[in-house]
């Protein structure tokens, strides 16, 4: 069967446009995805949000002068589409030679291109390099289960079958793990990841989850929807009162895309990784 993306730039060989194009945005229906893990619009066990940090954002002034920026974009998790990551560089390219009066025209613009390709409203904020730079590497709280001695041979496919939890004891914690590796369903090429889990439900069993992360290592699916399956998952496992599941992957073509799915979703935090 056919993906979706196999219609869009993806994986196949584009022109550089520098002037604004918006038609360069390529949707990509959420419901096929959800529909294999048994999930509707109207279903959805989550709530939550894709962030997007944008490293290549330029434009011009009326006086001809370039600026540049990093943007951050944050897509609803219940919209309809996401938006296939190619088109969304393509898009941005052509910003490149385009004018803009000024900072928030530019904003007023992606908020309307970029919540019509979604579907749903689409935050849009950009920021100095010099503001960014300020906020430095963030730190990841929780408990690391990286270092765990744990025999692994399966790669090819999420294996929900390996994890274990007790089920007589309850905790709260948050576990975050550097292992999230999977790949693009289009190209092969590989997505990589770190991955925050907090929970209050029965106890995870530590190296169970390791094991279960690293199948996804040969796994084809975008980055939105390896976390919503890793979500699941665990809520059948642990039955929890409270989960949220957070990716945060490694830039590719100066993009990162960082999905978070949450029964309690309130804020994403966007704090930048040491790989990102």
């Amino acid at each position: 069967m056919q993906h979706p993306a196999e219609l869009s730039p993806l994986g196949k060989t584009s022109a550089y446009v520098a002037t604004y194009s918006p038609e360069q945005l390529f949707p990509i229906p959420r419901a096929p995805k959800w529909a294999e893990l048994g999930l509707t619009a109207d279903t959805l066990p989550y709530g939550g949000v894709d962030i997007w940090n944008c490293y290549e954002l330029s434009w011009l002034l009326p006086s001809g002068k370039p600026v540049v920026a990093i943007g951050e974009f944050s897509i609803p998790a219940d919209s309809p589409n996401i938006i296939e990551s190619k088109s969304f560089k393509l898009y941005l390219n052509s910003l490149n030679q385009s004018v803009f009066e000024n900072r928030d025209a530019l904003v007023k613009v992606m908020i309307s291109d970029l919540s019509a390709a979604a579907g749903k409203p689409v935050g849009v904020r950009l920021r100095t390099l010099d503001e960014v730079a300020l906020d430095g590497i963030a730190p990841l709280r929780g408990h690391c289960v990286d270092e765990l001695d744990v025999a692994i041979d399966h790669y090819d496919a999420p294996r929900a079958d390996l994890l274990r939890c007790d089920a007589n004891r309850q905790v709260e914690e948050c576990l975050y793990s550097h292992l999230l590796k999977s790949n693009c369903p289009v190209t092969g090429q590989p997505d990589w990841g770190t991955v925050v889990i907090e929970y209050r439900g029965a106890a995870l069993n530590h190296p169970s989850l390791v094991a279960y992360l690293v199948s996804f290592r040969q796994h084809a699916d975008f980055h939105e929807q390896c976390v919503e399956r890793i979500f699941l998952d665990l809520q059948r496992l642990l039955a929890p009162e409270r989960l949220s599941v957070h990716a945060r992957y490694v830039r590719r073509g100066g993009l990162d895309i960082n999905p978070y799915r949450s029964t309690d979703y309130v804020n994403a935090d966007n704090g930048r990784l040491v790989r990102q």
